[in-house]
């Protein structure tokens, strides 16, 4: 297998930045965005550029404050808890430990969920999450940060994990928590706010970015970012950006990873996402289990060793007490494939059909746009 992989574009932003600048744009020090008394990021997750490109008839207003150049980088794995992590932590996965969508506790059998497992598998947000959240630097500092997000998300380990330091302000309508952002900015000069959309991710999961019903979420946060920016004053900046893009997998493009499965002889324990595996051997077994999945796989995944991984940078530098959380193979979907354990009871996640986390421009590729003073 060849490991030539997928380069980022010369000169490419990356995600790692975007709240780092904005709020150095607040003391005029940013090196990307202009002088702000009060900085927004909105995050639109799911919203990769290529999709928004697509459907860009259906987003005027998106379509409108941005071109072909204002993207950004996302991290690899394009995994919403990996990309939020380096988002709000300035810093890679390798450096953060947030590595994957499940991701093995070194030493243990457990592989818990990094957006929702920190409860029920006992993950300590102050210790696993290896970086000190850029809002608890900036609340620290004796500034205001502010969180506006879903009511479900208020107090989750994921949420004190990345963004401690923060006031949350919960509501589960977009359009209110778009007039909680312009107003807490506009009340609160010098403050950072972080304005969270699940809803666009959740209608490419559930029906494919494809679909009418995408379509649909799409307009509903175009026409969120328009009213943002009209609510805004002159001198609050503003970010549109996205953690990860999507691809849809159709159902004949499973592979289905069963019992009797030789692809499965050498793994202990399967972890990541469907579209990038983390993939962690039997004691003794790790050159066995890469070996037969390089040669069997490389025609719709690019199969690296952790070594070959951690060499190629795809985690960023990985400090040494995340090279264990990565799999001892890391595989990442080509194409339009997904990987699923069906040993699995649970057959749900299945029903996906937008998906996301591997290496292609696609799904690492999002918005960067600029409104208010940052336009």
């Amino acid at each position: 297998m060849s490991l030539s992989l997928p380069a980022d574009p010369p000169r490419s932003r990356s995600l790692t930045g975007v709240v780092e600048q904005s709020i150095a744009a607040l003391s005029g020090s940013s090196e990307w965005f202009a002088p702000a008394q009060s900085a927004i990021v909105f995050v639109i997750d799911g919203l990769g550029a290529h999709n928004l490109a697509a459907r860009r008839g259906h987003a005027r207003f998106l379509g409108s404050v941005g071109g072909r150049r204002d993207v950004a980088r996302t991290v690899f794995p394009s995994t919403t808890a990996a990309a939020l992590t380096s988002l709000l932590t300035g810093t890679a996965p390798g450096a953060h430990g947030i590595v994957g969508y499940r991701v093995r506790i070194p030493g243990t059998d457990l592989a818990p969920n990094q957006l929702h497992g920190w409860e029920t598998d006992g993950l300590d947000p102050h210790l696993w999450q290896r970086r000190t959240p850029l809002f608890e630097t900036h609340a620290a500092a004796g500034r205001e940060a502010f969180v506006v997000s879903r009511t479900s998300y208020t107090g989750t380990g994921f949420t004190e994990a990345t963004l401690r330091g923060a006031s949350f302000f919960p509501s589960d309508d977009l359009d209110e928590r778009v007039r909680l952002a312009a107003d807490l900015a506009a009340r609160h000069p010098g403050s950072i706010t972080y304005l969270y959309a699940p809803e666009l991710d959740t209608a490419g999961h559930r029906d494919g970015w494809e679909s009418d019903r995408w379509t649909d979420a799409l307009e509903r946060v175009d026409a969120a970012a328009r009213r943002l920016a009209e609510s805004i004053g002159p001198r609050t900046g503003v970010i549109v950006t996205a953690d990860h893009g999507m691809v849809d997998v159709p159902a004949h493009k499973h592979v289905l990873l069963r019992d009797g499965d030789p692809l499965l002889d050498d793994v202990a324990l399967l972890g990541g996402e469907p579209r990038m595996l983390h993939l962690y051997a039997h004691d003794g077994r790790a050159d066995a289990m890469a070996s037969r999945w390089k040669s069997d796989e490389a025609a719709r995944a690019w199969v690296l060793t952790r070594d070959e991984a951690i060499a190629a940078g795809l985690f960023g530098p990985v400090d040494d007490e995340v090279r264990e959380r990565i799999g001892d193979v890391v595989v990442a979907a080509r194409g339009r494939f997904a990987y699923y354990d069906d040993r699995e009871v649970d057959k749900r996640p299945q029903r996906m059909i937008g998906q996301h986390g591997s290496l292609t421009d696609e799904e690492r590729t999002v918005p960067l746009l600029r409104l208010g003073a940052f336009a």
